[in-house]
Formats: C-alpha cells, sequence, structure tokens
C-alpha cells in the first residue's frame, strides 16, 4: 500500500486480498501470504491508474520494504523462545538475530496476471478455504501411525509418504487450526469494508467493466459436471439412484 501510494511506481490506492497459510506440505508450520492485487488503483482525483505492462512494483523493492516492517514489528514483539531459540531470550544474542536478517536478502514472489475473472476465483478456491491436509493425501492408519503424501519441494518436487505417530500427527494438524476470532482473509485498499461498494462502482466505470451476473444453476446439474451423470448411483447395488427424504416420525 505503501509503495503504491507513491506516484514514482503507481501513485494511487489499489485493492487487496491476503489470505493467511500456516502449514507445508509434511504439515509443518511454514506462515505465509497468498495475495491477490490489482492491476492498479484508484488516485485521488477519482482517475484510474494502471500499472504497467511488465511489473506491477520492482520486487527488490517490495522484498526490502517487506523485509523492513516485518523486522520492525518483531523487535517491538515482547517474544517467548523455546528449547534452540532460548538464548534469544538474551537481548545481546537478539538484537545480533535481528542484525544477522537485515543483511538477508527477503524475496517477495510475485507472479503474472491472472487474464480473466474465472482465473481469479479458481486460485482463491484453492487456497480460501483449504484446511491443513486433505483426506484423499492420508494412505493409511495402522499401529497407531498414520502415513499420507507429500510433496517434496526441495527434490524436485517428487511425490513421497510420511509415517508419524499418531500423537506427532494430531500434534501438527492442531498447529493449523487458528484461534477463535482470528481473520485468515484480510482485504485492504479499494477492497476495505468500508464505502467498499461505492468505490468498486467508481472503479468499473472509469475502467468501463460490465458486472457479469449468471443465473443460479441447480446443485444436481453442479454436481452432475463434478462427479458425472451417475453421481447419485447407490454405492451398494449400484443400480438404485440416492435421493433426499424427508424425515419421518419412528
Amino acid at each position: 500500500m505503501e509503495l503504491c501510494a507513491d506516484p514514482k511506481y503507481l501513485g494511487a490506492t489499489p485493492g487487496m486480498t491476503a489470505v493467511l497459510h500456516t502449514w507445508g506440505q509434511n504439515l509443518s508450520y511454514h506462515p505465509h501470504l497468498h495475495c491477490i492485487i490489482t492491476g492498479g488503483g484508484l488516485a485521488g482525483n477519482n482517475c484510474w491508474v494502471s500499472s504497467r505492462k511488465k511489473f506491477f512494483l520492482p520486487v527488490k523493492v517490495l522484498s526490502r520494504v517487506f523485509r523492513g516492517k516485518f523486522l520492525f514489528y518483531l523487535k517491538k514483539e515482547n517474544l517467548d523462545f523455546f528449547g534452540q531459540t532460548s538464548r534469544y531470550e538474551d537481548p545481546k544474542c537478539f538484537v545480533e538475530l535481528i542484525d544477522a536478517l537485515y543483511k538477508k536478502d527477503w524475496i517477495v514472489y510475485c507472479k503474472k496476471p491472472f487474464g480473466n475473472p474465472e482465473n481469479v476465483i479458481a486460485y482463491l478456491g484453492r487456497y480460501t478455504h483449504r484446511i491443513a491436509i486433505s483426506n484423499n493425501r492420508i494412505t493409511a492408519m495402522d499401529d497407531g501411525k498414520i502415513s499420507f503424501r507429500w510433496r517434496d519441494y526441495k527434490d524436485h518436487n517428487r511425490m513421497k509418504t510420511m509415517a508419524l505417530d499418531a500423537y506427532e500427527f494430531i500434534r501438527r494438524f492442531l498447529m493449523h487450526v487458528l484461534p477463535s476470532g482470528f481473520r485468515k482473509i484480510r482485504h485492504f485498499g479499494l477492497f476495505a469494508s468500508r464505502d467498499k461498494s461505492k468505490r468498486l462502482t467508481v472503479c468499473r466505470w472509469l475502467t468501463r467493466t460490465r458486472s457479469k451476473f449468471q443465473e443460479a444453476i441447480p446443485v444436481t446439474e453442479k454436481l452432475a459436471a463434478l462427479f458425472g451423470k451417475d453421481w447419485n448411483l447407490c454405492p451398494c447395488c449400484g443400480v438404485g439412484h440416492l435421493s433426499r427424504a424427508p424425515p419421518t416420525n419412528i
């Protein structure tokens, strides 16, 4: 938001949606954000300013600003350290850690634009309501151990199988259950809640964007498109079709 406000880069307020993810493929604790940002923004004089065609913001500048803000707020927190990190309870060691982090190059990864609204919705669908692991990745539960598939990005994205003690599996899974009231998805700039409808109406008018409204598709048609025409076949006889029956008093 700060860089976009600078006329050198954009000189306008963009819209941004940020989705928090806390897990890696092996259920380890790996907090990171997935963000979608508009390719331009609304300037103070109610004009739409488009970003440059080749890039939105300079990645190196964005990375340094992110590093500076992250470490600034990290220094203000009253942190507790445990285990191997307990040495950072010593203020001198903590300052040395912060100094070392300032010297490292931080990387903010930026993808190309999606191209159309359908791709944006597809991307959001993959990230907004997922949990740490889905049932289809779990391959076995035997002798107090749970086995699941995971992708090792450090080993050329190869699929591997990991077996964990049930208690360790549960511990890793519960690390990704967010505290009550914690917002996983947040919106900024043009997408912020206050007066959002007015701002977006102005943006649509300035960019000559027409809103597309589709008629509601029946649930049965959606299920057939997802699972095939025989989505409601009885799993036992393979002939009868399952349907919802009204409740009966027994």
